[in-house]
């Protein structure tokens, strides 16, 4: 309750009850207030709100003593307001604005009797007690601050969240709000960046630990044992029991070993648990066929001959959604898809230049993908027999010898992009009608020529092969790979590891030196279990299958090849444990994983 004195301030009454005692008051204030605007002689002065009740520990602390002099006391945590003691004590403007300038009590609420509101002039107060202070004051209807006149009509109502208090609590004001918000999101930068170069500094720190490692074998070792091993591992001469039992450990052990003469590449099928092998039958003219093998025993065989013509095959895919349907790229400008019920093709495309390599796309059934000599990327549509659905020209002429179809992250339905690994490294690919153009992965320059590249869908990790660019007198690089069958020479390379991110981000793990063929492309695959990720490449000096851990590169096991060189390295989760395949000269060797 507010009551007007001679001196026009405004003070905080203990609250009369008696409505004559309010009037009679109010009408001296009125009377007052004409004197004073005709005489001009007085300035009405107002409490101001540094001087309101004070909050001490969140609640507000207040009580009112009597004084002699006439009027009230406001007393705040002990201390008087004003005075002396005004220096003493915590700064009463600590509550501006957060209660209502009538009674000085009720804080501010966005619902209920005590609503904010605001006059015509801007002063804020509580509607039921602005609704109070105008009818009863029917006769000047005025703002209690700045006595500019207003009625009820001209009263507004509030709904600002950010400068309300509810529940008895002091909410922060929309200022402090907003600079809380701002640090916490600085915080959440640093620490990201915090955990960024935490994972820098291990990975250079194995990287420096690997390369002493490296520095002190080759300082050990001279150029006479290296010689002497590589000619005693391509007679087959025994290494001896202590070299057997070091390396023959691991998380893998040999199944079973096939004899598929002239085979060149494979693919598992699981759901029938059969192997689906290329061979080239060099007695029938050349002819390419098929052989589909039993993973259990007897181990039977079955051969399907292909179409008259059909010229070396490059890749080879079973499609994730049907079994049953096989898509293979070959040299003689075909990409094709074979029925396995039949054993025919169902479906042909006609290509402008040799396919080095095909893919489903692992987001449809309906989009196939084929990478072509010239270093052209094309997809397909079978529900469109005639033509294809996009051709999009690479960067280079480069032949496109390995493409992986991603997950799509943007979208549930349709194509996804494409990875594809040429001589001049690895190249993103964006399908489905986006217009982006195809770039190279970033961060993986000066690294050599690709000649392999391993993808896991689970866990989007991918491993790229990569040998040294080999220049001419002229400066020319040789960066095309070989079309006709040679055995080539190891020479030392690198294994590269990366992580896709985003939809078109990739980061780089780690990396670790590899024996690679100087010619020939190789073929990798990386092994996703439950706890641990591997990558399994074939060594070109010592003719092994060696077990990787990632991202470490440590090795875990190596396996001992049937014949040089390796051809084809595969993973699969058939017969319910971990299948892992090993295609060399003549031989196909299984391997089970471990319980």
């Amino acid at each position: 309750m507010i009551r007007r004195i001679s001196s026009g301030v405004f003070e905080l009454l203990a609250g009369t009850e008696s409505g004559e005692e309010d009037e009679e008051t109010q009408n001296e204030g009125e009377e007052e207030d004409e004197e004073t605007q005709e005489g001009g002689s007085e300035v009405e002065e107002y409490i101001p709100l540094s001087q309101s009740p004070r909050v001490s520990g969140g609640e507000v602390e207040e009580r009112r003593v009597g004084n002699p002099g006439g009027g009230d006391k406001c007393i705040s945590g002990g201390a008087e307001c004003g005075g002396a003691s005004q220096g003493k004590e915590r700064s009463c403007t600590e509550i501006d604005g957060l209660f209502c300038a009538i009674c000085m009590e009720a804080a501010w609420t966005t619902s209920a009797d005590h609503h904010i509101c605001c006059l015509p002039c801007g002063h804020i107060y509580g509607f039921s007690c602005i609704q109070k202070w105008l009818r009863k004051n029917q006769s000047s209807r005025k703002c209690p601050q700045c006595k500019k006149k207003c009625t009820l009509k001209d009263v507004r109502k509030l709904f600002a969240l950010q400068i309300v208090a509810t529940e008895g609590k002091v909410q922060k004001t929309a200022s402090w709000g907003k600079k809380e918000a701002e640090w916490k999101e600085r915080e959440t930068q640093w620490r990201k960046r915090e955990d960024e170069l935490q994972m820098e500094v291990q990975q250079l720190t194995k990287r420096t630990r690997y390369l002493e490692h490296l520095l002190g074998e080759a300082q050990s070792a001279t150029l006479g044992e290296v010689t002497a091993n590589r000619i005693r591992d391509q007679e087959g001469l025994s290494l001896g029991s202590n070299f057997d039992i070091e390396f023959s450990r691991g998380p893998f052990v040999l199944l079973k070993e096939l004899q598929v003469n002239g085979a060149r590449l494979f693919d598992v099928d699981t759901s029938s648990h059969t192997l689906l092998v290329t061979r080239r039958m060099h007695g029938l003219g050349g002819t390419s066929i098929f052989s589909r093998i039993s993973l259990l025993p007897p181990y039977e065989r079955e051969d399907i001959l292909l179409p008259s013509g059909t010229k070396a095959i490059r890749d080879l895919q079973i499609s994730p959604f049907n079994s049953n349907l096989v898509l293979y790229a070959s040299l003689s400008n075909k990409l094709a898809v074979l029925s396995t019920q039949s054993n025919n093709v169902v479906l042909g495309y006609d290509l402008p230049a040799a396919a080095w390599s095909c893919s489903w796309d692992s987001n449809s059934s309906h989009y196939l993908y084929a990478g072509l000599q010239n270093g052209s990327l094309l997809a397909f549509d079978i529900r469109q027999t005639a033509q294809p659905m996009e051709l999009v020209n690479g960067l280079t002429s480069n032949v496109i010898h390995t493409i992986h179809s991603l997950q799509n992250m943007t979208l549930p339905f349709g194509s996804g992009p494409i990875l594809s690994a040429s001589s001049v490294g690895l190249c993103h690919w964006s399908f489905g009608g986006a217009q982006e153009r195809p770039f190279l992965v970033p961060g993986m320059e000066n690294q050599g020529a690709c000649v392999s590249l391993a993808y896991c869908h689970s866990s989007n990790d991918i491993v790229a092969s990569y040998r040294p660019q080999f220049d001419f007198s002229n400066g020319m690089a040789v960066s095309q790979p070989v079309l006709t069958p040679t055995v080539g020479q190891a020479v030392r390379g690198s294994h590269v590891h990366l992580k896709r991110l985003g939809s078109n981000s990739y980061q780089k793990l780690g990396s670790t030196c590899a024996n690679v063929n100087d010619i020939r492309l190789s073929r990798s695959t990386i092994i996703k279990t439950q706890n641990k990720t591997f990558f399994a490449s074939g060594d070109e000096v010592t003719g092994e299958l060696i077990l990787r851990e990632l991202p470490s590169f440590t090795t875990v096991q190596r396996v001992k090849s049937s014949k040089l060189p390796i051809h084809d390295v595969k993973y699969t989760d058939a017969l319910g444990r971990g299948l892992l395949g090993c295609l060399s000269e003549g031989s196909l060797q299984l391997f089970n994983m471990k319980f």
